[in-house]
């Protein structure tokens, strides 16, 4: 009960004050007076005329004006986390301290409101350099018990919050550059044997300097108040950010928060930017943004993270989910490569050009995903899949493309291939077309390897719906230095969604083929008509806003040639040798397999024969002759035993030698398949008639032919494309997805 009369006489008092206070407010405080720049406020009537009682407005004033101004009075309360290296315990005094220092401020600056407003004229408050009381300041003429005590304590007050601002200034500084968070600033994270940050004091004492040079607080203010507005600002949206991601790392100590008064600080922060001076507010801005992006530029020596990553892996997520809800219209199709590199010895990969062709199609801004295959046990060659990263993304930072990289280790490299086809990629942003390249020397390669790879690659890219371009003669594409000039021919064969149309259009949007002319060459039969054809395909690309020469060639009913004819026989020939060699290697292997169970009965053989050996060699006897000794015929036996093993292993027998002379008298009466015949009879047409008409273009786009079922045919069709573009310099082989991919709509 005596608390409660106690609280209740208080309350009584302070409301009273407060009335007195309120009730003896000058009239002239309870409203706005700004003056204009020039404007003369005169004294009372008693003193008119008098011109110590005028005030002369030196300047314009406005509440933003006024409230820049004030406002870097205020700054103290971030002291605490400036030097927080220096605390116990930062996380649990900086919250404390700020929000205690925050509190008293408010109490002392608003107080300080209302005694001004209740005890001094409101025209004696508006003169700047107190002229009217004699060059005096007002606070000291109702000082209490002398007018020294507030110029010491201004002048205390004023020297104390510099050198606050002098110490802890220089440490910030000292600590970002420590830090490498701004490259530039690695000179001032030297410090003296006693820890002193000597260049970034030196640094703030010659921006103080500067401030004090310009003699000027209204002119200085607002800059200050704009770097402490967004300093605050930055923080308030780290903070909402942190929160909002639901970020693993950001786990605050106080639990009295919520990202809604972040994110209230942050609009505040901002508004208070522009309502002290818009200009200051965007120099600001552009600053900070120029330091930002510089730090992304150069790149931090210690990453610390930030907002803007979780932020941008959060948008990424959305928009992945997106793209995976329904599959992009044909208007939005571009090629998403996934470009399979071939790599040497060295991990290196073989073909620089092929980054460089990639490159150059990326003016459709589609994914790249370059890719390769190590061959053996993952556990073995962890070090060299990091090692063939490093040099993927080398050629692709030297090339100037941006994608990712991605190498796999499986047993077999045909295996990895259909590993990286089934699952590269992510979701919606997932590669709709395969780049690889010619297996060169093919023909040479009696394992079958490369070629192999090469079919199977194609067949699965056709399995998984994915376009495809094989690059031949990749050595000779250009480099993204080179400009071209020229055509870029076309061979439209057969309708592939309009891949074939797409792809030189991409390609002349980069500066290395913009110089160059398109050509679209259809070809015809003799019943077709070709004026009508030429037309049809003319409006097509004009309604596809394509700009290119149309010509339609004819091909004639012709025979067989002799050149087709002796191509097939060949092909054929090298086929049924190649399956002979196989059947003579599975049938060693099936010989050596039988031979492993009888391996230990003659390694005995072999020590019984080696024992009796040196024991002659070692006998009286067997000095100076031969023993006719029961030892000597053993040896015998046993050394004839081994020669006839021996002979049976690296010999041919007469049999075998009839085989083989009959196998090359079949080879040499082979008769080739009619269906083999007409389809190498159709390559070379096409083949000489490429060879005809683009002899001289700088690249040749052609319809890659559809793969074999079945492994029997993949030699075969090797030979059928050998064929297609022989003597073909710069040649990509396309093969379509088999869905529309060109649309005439915007």
């Amino acid at each position: 009960m005596l608390m409660y009369c106690s609280l209740t006489l208080f309350l009584s008092a302070a409301s009273r004050y407060l009335y007195v206070i309120i009730s003896s407010y000058p009239a002239g405080n309870r409203v706005n007076k700004y003056r204009d720049k020039g404007e003369y406020v005169t004294g009372s009537s008693t003193d008119q005329g008098n011109k110590l009682t005028d005030i002369l407005a030196e300047s314009s004033t406005t509440f933003t004006l006024l409230l820049a101004i004030f406002f870097p009075s205020c700054t103290g309360i971030m002291a605490g986390s400036n030097r927080s290296g220096d605390l116990r315990d930062a996380s649990k005094s900086i919250p404390t301290g700020t929000i205690l220092a925050i509190a008293t401020t408010s109490l002392v600056y608003l107080s300080c409101v209302l005694f001004f407003g209740a005890t001094i004229e409101g025209d004696v408050l508006r003169d700047k350099y107190g002229e009217s009381i004699g060059g005096k300041l007002v606070v000291s003429e109702l000082a209490w018990p002398h007018f020294w005590v507030i110029l010491v304590g201004s002048f205390l007050s004023t020297v104390g919050a510099g050198l606050q601002s002098l110490t802890g200034a220089p440490r910030l500084l000292n600590a970002i550059a420590k830090d490498g968070v701004i490259p530039f600033l690695g000179v001032f994270a030297k410090t003296t044997k006693k820890g002193e940050p000597l260049f970034a004091l030196m640094l703030t004492a010659g921006i103080s300097e500067v401030g004090i040079l310009i003699a000027s607080l209204d002119q200085v203010a607002p800059i200050i108040t704009m770097f402490f507005l967004m300093c605050y600002g930055f923080v308030n949206l780290a903070c909402a950010l942190q929160t909002l991601l639901k970020s693993p790392s950001w786990r605050p100590r106080f639990q009295f928060y919520h990202w809604t008064l972040s994110l209230i600080g942050l609009f505040l922060c901002i508004a208070l930017m522009f309502i002290s001076g818009w200009y200051y507010a965007l120099l600001a801005l552009v600053v900070a943004s120029g330091i930002y992006k510089y730090i992304e530029y150069k790149g931090a020596e210690n990453e610390w993270g930030d907002g803007i990553r979780g932020l941008s892996l959060s948008a990424a997520r959305y928009a992945l989910m997106k793209l995976d809800e329904n599959p992009p219209h044909t208007k939005n199709w571009r090629p998403q490569i996934l470009m399979l590199a071939k790599l040497d010895e060295q991990l290196i990969p073989r073909y620089p050009n092929m980054f460089a062709f990639a490159s150059q199609l990326k003016a459709g801004k589609g994914l790249i995903i370059a890719a390769s295959v190590l061959e053996g046990d993952y556990l073995e060659k962890v070090g060299e899949v990091a090692a063939a990263k490093q040099e993927i993304q080398r050629f692709l930072r030297d090339h100037k493309v941006k994608g990712f990289t991605q190498v796999v280790v499986s047993k077999d490299m045909e295996d990895g291939m259909s590993q990286l086809i089934q699952a590269a990629g992510l979701g919606g942003l997932k590669h709709n077309t395969i780049m690889i390249g010619w297996p060169y020397g093919w023909r040479h390669d009696t394992e079958k390897k490369s070629w192999k790879n090469f079919v199977s690659a194609i067949c699965q890219a056709e399995a998984a719906s994915c376009a495809l371009l094989v690059l031949k003669g990749v050595q000779l594409f250009p480099a993204n230095s080179e400009r071209m000039v020229g055509t870029i021919d076309i061979w439209w064969i057969v309708h592939d969604g309009g891949l074939l149309m797409l792809l030189p259009f991409l390609l002349r949007q980069h500066k290395v083929w913009s110089g160059c002319v398109l050509r679209i060459f259809t070809v015809a039969q003799m019943e077709d008509n070709s004026i009508q054809m030429k037309k049809d395909l003319e409006v097509f690309l004009y309604h596809l806003r394509i700009q290119a020469q149309v010509q339609v060639v004819e091909l004639t009913e012709s025979d067989v040639s002799a050149y087709a004819y002796g191509r097939t026989i060949m092909m054929e020939q090298r086929s049924q040798m190649l399956r002979d060699l196989n059947l003579s290697k599975k049938e060693k292997e099936v010989v050596s397999m039988t031979d492993l169970t009888n391996q230990k009965s003659r390694l005995h053989t072999h020590e019984e024969v080696d024992e009796n050996t040196e024991d002659i060699l070692y006998s009286s006897e067997g000095a100076g002759g031969v023993s006719n000794g029961p030892s000597s015929s053993m040896a015998g036996n046993g050394a004839l035993q081994v020669n006839n093993e021996t002979q049976n292993l690296y010999t041919f027998s007469p049999s075998d030698l009839k085989s083989d002379m009959d196998k090359m008298k079949g080879l040499l009466h082979l008769k080739p398949e009619k269906r083999n015949v007409r389809r190498m009879h159709t390559a070379v047409r096409i083949n000489e008639v490429i060879v005809e008409r683009s002899h001289d273009a700088k690249l040749i786009l052609i319809n890659l032919p559809g793969p074999p079922k079945k492994e029997a045919g993949y030699e075969n069709y090797m030979e059928y494309l050998e064929v297609l573009t022989e003597g073909l310099d710069r040649t990509v082989l396309v093969r379509g997805s088999g869905r529309e991919v060109i649309t005439i709509f915007s």
